[in-house]
């Protein structure tokens, strides 16, 4: 290789790391004003109650999704950490539900707040195999109506899930 090929190479790689820099300091901004945008729609998620009593729906392991503003499936939820994705433990108590995620602080979904539960083929950007998602549409105290997505492991124990949202 000559010199003039080396020099070449060595400032077309320089330009493609300044390039790539500058599209993943957009993406991370544009993620923050989503985030700032969205404050005051999410306000501050409920508390769990003290005293939950026994599961109706035993924990079902799998992989929260993500959150979306309803009834749009692909806008994602970026405040606080609830646009990450995560494993998670969904376990449903007569109160309301509890998503124990990996790495996140924990959602409680009170029993109050639920306004239905199905499953869908895609939410947040995450497209499962038919019907692959099991989707929380529940309302927030800021009165904002969101949904909650979680993938679990064996999609067969979305049936229990299912049977109890449509007992509410």
């Amino acid at each position: 290789m000559n010199s003039a090929t080396l020099v070449a190479s060595l400032i077309f790689a320089a330009v493609l790391v300044v390039l790539i820099a500058v599209v993943i300091s957009m993406m991370m901004r544009g993620w923050r004003r989503r985030g700032e945008r969205q404050a005051a729609l999410i306000g501050t998620l409920p508390t769990r109650p003290d005293m939950v009593g026994s599961a109706t729906v035993g924990p079902t392991r799998g992989l929260y999704v993500g959150s979306t503003l309803a009834p749009n499936w692909n806008d994602r939820v970026a405040v606080g950490d609830l646009g990450y994705r995560s494993k998670a433990v969904m376990t449903r108590y007569r109160q309301g539900i509890m998503l124990q995620r990996s790495g996140a602080s924990p959602i409680w979904i009170p029993q109050e707040s639920i306004k239905d539960i199905r499953t869908e083929r895609a939410l947040v950007g995450k497209v499962g195999p038919r019907e692959g998602i099991l989707a929380i549409r529940w309302r927030l105290p800021s009165g904002t109506e969101i949904d909650t997505g979680f993938r679990g492991d064996d999609r067969a124990e979305y049936a229990s899930w299912l049977a109890v949202g449509d007992a509410r």
